[in-house]
């Protein structure tokens, strides 16, 4: 007869047998399942970034993209979801499109967060915000963290941060530079979920401050101190408004804060300009200040009377336009910085996290079984084919004519180092000449009327369908075309922003020389490169102006004019009698 003790416990463990093997099974199930939800995001996040995306392989080839791909295939079953939700961004970050991104707002709940957070000043990381208790390390030089510089750290942030400047990724790292999984993710920490960060105080001693993670509802509970804390006031330019506003800041100068490119549901843009319009009328100002700094974008078409009420301001009392650009501007309101450029206004300040060239037009999409959102860009809004101003940018960040950098030292004395300067100095900024940019048509006319005396024109209202009624050249375009140096590229269109090749600028040459009544005389018998024969549509203006000696001699041919050229050419046509 069997033994009870030995039968009890041979039924125990047949019972833990069949459980582990049960819960084994389920685990796999769940694995599996798991696996295949997740595969069906991935697919279906790839699909449809090719699908809606304009040019998806503009920065990376297909084949980077299947590669990170595959390699986000093989660990699916057995990664973290935070790790998996960042792996997703990473597949998005390779676009390098600022504006086509998603969000990891789902992994708040699974990670921890560091009480500090690091901003960019005077042209470095400071830690800006930190425990109570740690008061004597704010506004110290971040110079690494966890051994890795800076740089290498925003070089690993970069793999999976969305971003098409450097400025635009150094942004986002400042934003979420307290977020616990995404060092681990950049392999910047191990197991130990602490940071060390390494500081230099104001006299260039070394210190060292170990932080640990803590999750949400911790982080809520702890005392933080940060460098605002430490202001001794806000500057009015803080923010005056959700959206627009303006007030006067001396009998000079008035200034106008436009923040979003949307339009305040208590203040139309049309009610807005009527009002600047009366403060304008009341005053006698000499400059006007236009502040984007704050701007992140919108619809950039809200600005409009704006710019007409500027152009005019301009025109009839001669105010000078500054407009203030930074790293928030992006997107619309890059555009709208461009804009005030095509102006005449010279613009001030700091790089803009938005490119000029760049991807836009944002829709979204949801993955179907996480419920991720990400959002799209649906095409290239290309500044540089459209705008003077932006000849030459490409996909970079706008940079301000004159920079002029909020510094630490004004931020805590709650000065706002860009408008006092423009208070202060006696003179104001100036537009860069940008001599390496290659000439435009809108460019080398402006050269050639200023060259001709400006003469004041009767104004051709819609001459052109592509010209916006504000650009700083019209006067330019209308005496072109009166005096039939250019009428136009065809359909109505002047293609402000488009390279002039060698044979246009010799027609445009030689035509204004008619219009100005110059003679010029024959000073060079050098032959005419071949390379300027070679698809020639009007050789005998070509060789005029060779043998004028206004084309320079030594010029490579090849490449288009730039605008010292340009300024070169006009100078001689003027010396050539």
């Amino acid at each position: 007869m069997m033994n009870v003790s030995m039968a009890a416990a041979e039924t125990e463990t047949g019972t833990e047998t069949k459980v582990k093997a049960e819960t084994e099974i389920k685990v796999k199930a769940e694995n599996e399942t798991r696996q295949e939800t997740r595969q069906e995001d991935l697919d279906f996040l790839y699909e449809n970034l090719k699908t809606y995306h304009p040019n998806l392989f503009a920065n990376a080839s297909e084949e980077n993209f299947l590669s990170l791909k595959r390699a986000i295939e093989s660990r699916l079953e057995t990664e973290s979801n935070v790790d998996f939700v960042l792996d997703l961004q990473s597949l998005v970050a390779l676009v390098g499109d600022s504006h086509t991104n998603r969000s990891i707002s789902s992994i708040a709940d699974e990670t921890h967060f560091y009480p500090m957070k690091i901003s960019w000043f005077d042209g470095a990381w400071v830690l800006s915000t930190t425990e109570k208790g740690h008061e004597d390390f704010l506004g110290n030089q971040v110079v690494a963290i966890n051994g890795f510089t800076m740089d290498q750290v925003l070089e690993r942030f970069s793999k999976f941060m969305s971003a098409d400047t450097a400025v635009k990724l150094r942004r986002t790292y400042g934003q979420s530079s307290y977020i616990e999984a995404l060092y681990r993710y950049a392999g910047i920490m191990d197991e130990d979920a602490s940071l060390k960060l390494s500081l230099l105080d104001s006299e260039g001693h070394e210190k060292s401050l170990v932080l640990n993670a803590v999750d949400a509802e911790s982080l809520k509970a702890l005392s933080v101190v940060s460098l605002s804390d430490l202001r001794e006031k806000k500057p009015f330019t803080d923010s005056m408004s959700k959206y627009y506003a303006s007030k006067s800041l001396n009998d000079n100068t008035y200034y106008i804060q436009y923040n979003r490119c949307v339009e305040d549901p208590d203040l139309s843009m049309t009610q807005f300009c009527n009002q600047v319009k009366s403060d304008l009328g009341n005053g006698n100002y000499q400059c006007i200040l236009v502040d984007l700094r704050k701007n992140g974008g919108g619809s950039d078409g809200v600005i409009y009377p704006l710019l007409m009420l500027l152009r005019e301001e301009m025109d009839t009392k001669g105010v000078k336009v500054v407009t203030l650009i930074g790293e928030t501007t992006f997107s619309s309101a890059i555009i709208n910085a461009v804009e005030l450029q095509e102006m005449g206004s010279v613009l001030v300040g700091e790089p803009t996290s938005g490119s000029v060239d760049h991807f836009g037009s944002v829709n979204g999409f949801e993955l179907p079984n996480s419920g991720i959102k990400v959002q799209v860009s649906s095409k290239f809004i290309g500044l540089s084919d459209y705008f003077d101003a932006a000849a030459g940018m490409d996909t970079v960040s706008l940079i301000p004519d004159v920079e002029m950098p909020q510094t630490l030292a004004d931020y805590l004395l709650g000065v706002d180092t860009c408008v006092e300067q423009l208070l202060t100095d006696s003179t104001l900024p100036q537009i860069a000449e940008r001599e390496w940019v290659p000439l435009t048509r809108a460019r080398f006319v402006g050269m050639l009327y200023k060259a001709a005396g400006s003469p004041k024109q009767m104004v051709n209202e819609n001459t052109f369908a592509d010209l916006l009624g504000f650009e700083w050249y019209l006067p330019a375009v209308d005496w072109a075309v009166n005096e039939k140096i250019t009428s136009g590229t065809g359909d109505h269109r002047f293609s402000s922003a488009r390279v002039l090749t060698w044979q246009e600028v010799a027609v445009f040459l030689v035509r204004s020389a008619k219009a100005m009544d110059l003679e010029p005389k024959i000073t060079r018998e050098s032959q005419l490169p071949e390379v300027l024969v070679l698809g020639a549509w009007d050789l005998e203006s070509i060789e005029m102006v060779w043998k004028w000696g206004l084309l320079p001699e030594n010029a490579n041919f090849n490449m288009p004019p730039t605008r010292l050229q340009g300024n070169a050419m006009v100078e001689a046509l003027l010396m050539a009698q």
